[in-house]
């Protein structure tokens, strides 16, 4: 199966490992319209020079969605895409997480999994023929967080990143800018 035949796929890996850009190559590989759905938000200078030089590099004809919560439902909201691409779910979660200033595991994991449950109905409960790609940085290769607050978000993305690569039919993992595939829908397990 090539990998434009795949309704929804995953893109782990680490910072700077390529997920972005891989996931803009592959979107722009699909016929017809996409839709940018970004989570970041300009916190500061660095951000905004990051925000900044991800919208230069794409397409000026495809569609931004800025949409740092409630992902789900911004995209039934929005007019139809044959492409939708959310880059991405890592700051989705700090965006949900942060204000809550909790450590508490399970408020963290609710309010995460709410807005998860969202994007996932989005995903299977409408009639379209979209391609689905989401990029989500792996947080759980690195060391233990020295804060408790660090050790919740490490836990409750990687529980978001579960559900999804558990819905896609293709999860790649980015090393060096490479794609390794984790899971293809030509992979049957007994």
């Amino acid at each position: 199966m090539d990998a434009l035949d795949h309704k929804l796929t995953l893109i782990l890996g680490g910072a700077r490992s390529g997920k972005s850009t891989y996931a803009e190559t592959l979107a722009a590989q699909y016929p017809g319209s996409v839709l940018y759905v970004a989570t970041a938000q300009a916190w500061d200078e660095d951000m905004a020079s990051r925000i900044a030089a991800h919208q230069a590099q794409r397409p000026s004809h495809w569609r931004t969605l800025e949409a740092p919560v409630h992902v789900g439902q911004a995209i039934l909201e929005a007019p139809p895409a044959d492409v939708i691409l959310i880059d991405c779910l890592t700051l989705l979660a700090s965006n949900v997480i942060a204000p809550l200033d909790t450590s508490d595991q399970a408020v963290a994991d609710q309010a995460l999994q709410v807005e998860i449950d969202a994007l996932c109905e989005a995903f299977t409960g409408t009639v379209t023929t979209a391609h689905w790609i989401i990029v989500s940085n792996e947080v759980g290769l690195g060391i233990v967080p020295a804060y408790p607050l660090g050790r919740v978000y490490r836990d409750a993305l990687g529980r978001a990143n579960q559900r999804l690569a558990a819905l896609a039919d293709c999860v790649l993992f980015m090393v060096a800018g490479l794609p390794l595939t984790v899971k293809s829908s030509q992979v049957k397990l007994s």
